[in-house]
C-alpha cells in the first residue's frame, strides 16, 4: 500500500482527536495533510524528495507555510512504512497543547 494511504487511514475519521484534511490548498501549494485545529502540515518524502531541485523547492514551500505560522512536519515515506506507531506517536505529541516545536 502507497505510504500517503497507510498514513491517511490512522488520521481520517479524527482517529486522534482531531480533523486533518487530505491534499489541501494553501496558497498554491497542494499539502499531504492539513490539520487547521493545530496549524500542522504533514508532508510525505518520497525518493523525488531527496534531489537538490526538490530540497529548495520544499525549503521555499516550508518557508511560506512558516510565514503563515503553519508548522511543517516532513515525514520519510519508509519511516511510515517501517515505523507507523512511531509516525504516529510523533504526530500525536506535535498535536498536544503543550508542544511548542
Amino acid at each position: 500500500m502507497h505510504p500517503e494511504r497507510i498514513l491517511w487511514t490512522r488520521l481520517c475519521c479524527q482517529q486522534l482527536g482531531t480533523k486533518f484534511r487530505r491534499q489541501h490548498g494553501i496558497g498554491h501549494y497542494i499539502v499531504d495533510f492539513y490539520c487547521a485545529e493545530f496549524s500542522l502540515v504533514i508532508e510525505l518524502d518520497g525518493d523525488s524528495h531527496y534531489r537538490p531541485e526538490a530540497w529548495e523547492y520544499d525549503k521555499q514551500r516550508d518557508a511560506f507555510m512558516q510565514s503563515r505560522n503553519i508548522r511543517v512536519l516532513r515525514i520519510a515515506n519508509n519511516e511510515v512504512i517501517n515505523n507507523l506507531d512511531g509516525v504516529l506517536s510523533h504526530i500525536i505529541r506535535l498535536l498536544s497543547p503543550h508542544d511548542t516545536c
